[in-house]
């Protein structure tokens, strides 16, 4: 597999691109990995965090996971982490739905590492109270969450805010 390694407001060192690299050669034991295949890492600093983006697609699937971190080292760790329990769950759904021929792409059997099953913790209904983005935003922080669905006040119908990485709000609208 090849690695295409890229650093946004960062310079990525010779010590960080060879752990990037060793740590994404142990997916060639979970999952077939052509060498024409192109792992995308993108690097990125922000006040007091690094973030790092790691995006493979293969001709099976898609993996893409992202961490953020104190220590860029502990992301690289955290972000192989997320993508071998990607590359496990979806070797499950797959087996499940008897998509046999797209299952043997997966290298090694699930039965070793337990059950991944993907449980539904819990549900909520919500009634969507009409207000502005900035009592919506406001409302969000004092709940603590990292989004908040609502009506919008202005054009009516139902829209999402949330917090982004780099600290600031995104907003999601419905048409």
């Amino acid at each position: 597999m090849k690695v295409n390694v890229v650093g946004k407001n960062v310079t990525v060192t010779q010590g960080i691109s060879d752990k990037i690299h060793k740590k994404l050669d142990v997916l060639n034991k979970y999952f077939i990995i052509s060498d024409e295949d192109t792992a995308n890492v993108l690097i990125r600093t922000y006040p007091h965090k690094q973030k790092i983006e790691v995006t493979i697609p293969t001709k099976f699937a898609i993996l893409r996971a992202e961490v953020m971190d104190d220590d860029l080292y502990n992301a690289v760790d955290k972000v192989i982490d997320k993508l071998e329990d990607q590359i496990r769950r979806q070797k499950t759904r797959l087996t499940r739905k008897n998509k046999d021929s797209l299952a043997e792409a997966f290298l090694e059997d699930d039965e070793i590492y337990g059950s991944d099953d993907d449980v539904l913790v819990k549900t909520k209904s919500i009634e969507p109270v009409e207000m502005s983005l900035d009592d919506a935003i406001m409302k969000m922080e004092l709940l603590g969450h990292d989004f908040f669905i609502y009506t919008d006040d202005e054009t009516q119908k139902i829209a999402v805010v949330y917090k982004r990485y780099d600290g600031g709000y995104g907003l999601i609208e419905t048409e």
